[in-house]
Parts: C-alpha cells; structure tokens; sequence
C-alpha cells in the first residue's frame, strides 16, 4: 500500500503517523480508527481486490481473501498513467467516471478524458444533471495534536470533497474540507465516497467529522446550500462504521453498508434508509456490499463475498432476495447500474491490473438472461478502490412504455 492508502495509515491518519522529526502515538484512543482503516477499508468485509491505486487511493495485490490477486493469468504490464486503452468495439450510451493513478477519468464510449492532474484524486460520482463530478482529493499537511500530555507535530494527510466540470472547463473547486480545528489543534477527518442526492441538495458520505477522536466513520449528509451536516444516530459495529452510501434514483430512499465481523472475517450487511422517516432497516444479510440501484428502484446490483472471492448479484430491493448472479470469477466488484437499465458496469481483475467491464441484461425484470461480458478498458489498471460512476442524458433514455388508458363504454359509463 502507499502511505496514504487507507485511512488512519502511514502518515495519513491519527495512528501510525509519522511525525515531523520522531515517530510518537497520539495520547488518545485512536485504535478504533486504525482499525477502520485496516478492516473496513481494506475490506475484511470481503476483500475487495485494491489493484491499480494511487497516492489516493492505495495500491495492493491481494484481494483480501488469502487468494492472491485475482484470478491470476499472465503477468501483464498497465498502461503508463495518462493512458486509458480501449478496445475497438466499444458501444455504450452516456459517460462513465473513474479513477486511475490517482486523477479523475470520463470515459464516453471509445473516448476517454482524463479531467484532473496530481494523483492525489478519487472515488469519483456524477451530479444528477450530468453536469459535474464529485470526488475526495487529499493533500499533505502538518497537523498537532497531544501525545502524553504534550502537543506534538505530524504529517497529515487531509481529504477533502472537490467538484469539477464533466467536460473539464475550469478548475476544481472545494466543497467540504477534511481539516479538523479543536482547542488550538489541528488534525483532519476521513470522509470518504461523496455521493449527490437526485434534488442536487445533500451530500452523502462516510466521515468520522466533526470530532475524529469522537467517531467512528459513519454515514453522514451534508447540506450543500446551509453547509451544515447531520449525522444520524444509526447502529454500527464499533469501530468498523459504515460504507458505500447509494441514493435510490428518486432520491427517497439510500443504501448504505454496515460494516461487522465474523471472527477474522467481515460480514457487511446493506442497509436501506427512509429519508421520509429518518430511519434505516437491514436489507440483506451478511456478505453483501456495494450496492446499486437500477434506474426503477426495483432491483439492486452488489457485490457478494466469499471465501472464493468477490462476484456481482442482482438483489430484489424489496426485501434483500438474491435474484441472480452476474460473474462467477471471484475477481469482479463495484458494480454500477446503467441509467438505461440494460447493462451494468462493473470492476474485474486480471493479474495485478484492474480494468472496467459491462455486462449486458437482456429480457425482461427480474428473469434477465445475462449476455455479452466486454471489456470496456483493457490493460489500463485503474484504481480499485474507486467505484465507477454512470451518467446517461435523457435524451438517450429509453423511452417509458405508455401507461394504459381506459377506453370509454358507448354509454359514457364507466366499465365495470
């Protein structure tokens, strides 16, 4: 891993930081964090393959699963960081984003545009309108904070939530900064997979804020016009927190994943939360994380884990049910549901180097036959711990079957 990989790690996080002349442990109870970011992070909850990472986003091999990485196959070399290969028979409506070496990427079909520069960049989402990206950038800081009983200085290394233009125009702006200051301190939270409600108005992330020596990192929403944050008192396995907030299309409802363990395995469970009612209710049971919703709300796209690996599932969004299974390699996570709901996105490893698939959904809902797995990227080694994100415009939107209408009887009455 790279030294700011995973959260709470190397010189980015309250334990094991290295700093500004000796190593010395903050005074505090900060082994909750380090053991979010060693277990949540890196996915004891099922070992998500982080292949192809950044300064970051984090680097790695394994998947987490003590099977090596991935499915093996011949060694190959990834494509140098400013290039993205695609093949040469691409089809797909709309964009998708994604992360690589550390910088942001549009991909449209054959076409892929790199929009940030640093490697400092992930966990990239679309704005509902298509217009812009969201995604975490962090920079390096020096922070201070008590160490047996005595300030001490240390490298930070800080996240904060940026947005950019979808065509690239203009520079990145800031939209929520990482930097925490008590009493004179200074230190930085994680926040972590920014995600924008379909109203364009809430936030939602994973973040230990306002206090990281206070929380675990939790769901939380943030407000993009008042800019004040909520963070609901929603049940969690201490320290391990949550993870991978997805809005529901219509914005009424999120899934989100709580992260717990099994012994020395992880056993994440989806959660769905009612924005209506401010609650949230367990939709699956252990092993399933990532989810996705397709553009009805009906179905949900997610990874499942298990000692073999990691494989996509079609969840019925009702009640948790596994409908279908997409893959069956044990290299194959973060699935993303295509707007037009024929296809699903989704990351693979081959070897060390991680690329972009599509899998095809022909028939009808929920008795899809599965057709045309394609490679999307080849050889690109993107960035396995950023989801990718899809945005397709209206305007190639499949259109909505006409509603029935009722046909009148000769006498004007209603039909029985």
């Amino acid at each position: 891993m790279s030294r700011s990989s995973l959260p709470g790690s190397g010189a980015g996080g309250p334990m094991g930081i290295g700093p500004v002349g000796r190593w010395i442990a903050p005074a505090l109870s900060m082994v909750g964090l380090l053991l979010v970011a060693v277990v949540t992070f890196n996915l004891l909850n099922g070992g998500v393959p982080f292949v192809g990472g950044s300064k970051a986003s984090g680097s790695g091999t394994g998947n987490g699963n003590g099977n090596g990485s991935g499915n093996g196959g011949a060694t190959q070399t990834a494509a140098p960081s400013n290039v993205v290969v695609v093949p040469d028979v691409v089809t797909f409506p709309g964009a998708i984003v994604y992360a690589k070496a550390g910088n942001i990427w549009v991909q449209t079909g054959k076409a892929a545009k790199q929009l940030t520069t640093g490697g400092d960049d992930s966990m990239p989402s679309w704005s509902p309108d298509g217009s812009s990206v969201y995604f975490i950038r962090t920079s390096a800081g020096v922070g201070s904070w008590p160490a047996s009983g005595v300030n001490r200085d240390y490298q930070l290394t800080v996240p904060s939530v940026m947005r950019v233009k979808a065509d690239g125009s203009g520079e990145p702006e800031r939209i929520l900064n990482g930097k925490v200051n008590k009493n004179g301190r200074t230190w930085h939270a994680w926040i972590r997979q920014p995600v924008l409600s379909a109203d364009g108005k809430t936030l939602a992330m994973v973040s230990d804020r306002p206090d990281p020596s206070r929380s675990d990192v939790v769901l939380q929403f943030y407000d993009i016009t008042t800019k004040k944050t909520n963070v609901p008192k929603l049940a969690e396995t201490s320290p391990l927190g949550h993870q991978d907030p997805a809005w529901r299309p219509d914005g009424k409802a999120l899934l989100y994943v709580r992260n717990g363990r099994n012994g020395a395995r992880g056993a994440p469970i989806i959660y769905r939360w009612d924005v209506a009612k401010s609650k949230a209710t367990p939709l699956t049971g252990p092993g399933y994380l990532e989810p996705s919703y397709s553009p009805d709300g009906r179905f949900i796209a997610a990874t499942k884990t298990s000692s073999f690996g990691n494989d996509l599932v079609i969840l019925d969004a009702s009640n948790g049910r596994e409908l279908q299974r997409l893959t069956n390699d044990g290299a194959s996570w973060a699935p993303v549901w295509s707007p037009a709901g024929d296809a699903i996105a989704f990351l693979n490893i081959q070897g060390q180097i991680v690329d972009l698939k599509q899998v095809r959904l022909e028939g009808d809902a929920p008795n899809w036959t599965v057709r045309d797995v394609v490679a999307l990227t080849e050889v690109s080694g993107l960035d396995g711990d950023s989801r990718p994100g899809w945005f397709v415009p209206a305007d190639q939107l499949p259109t909505p079957p006409a509603a029935p209408t009722t046909v009148p009887s000769p006498s004007g009455s209603t039909p029985p």
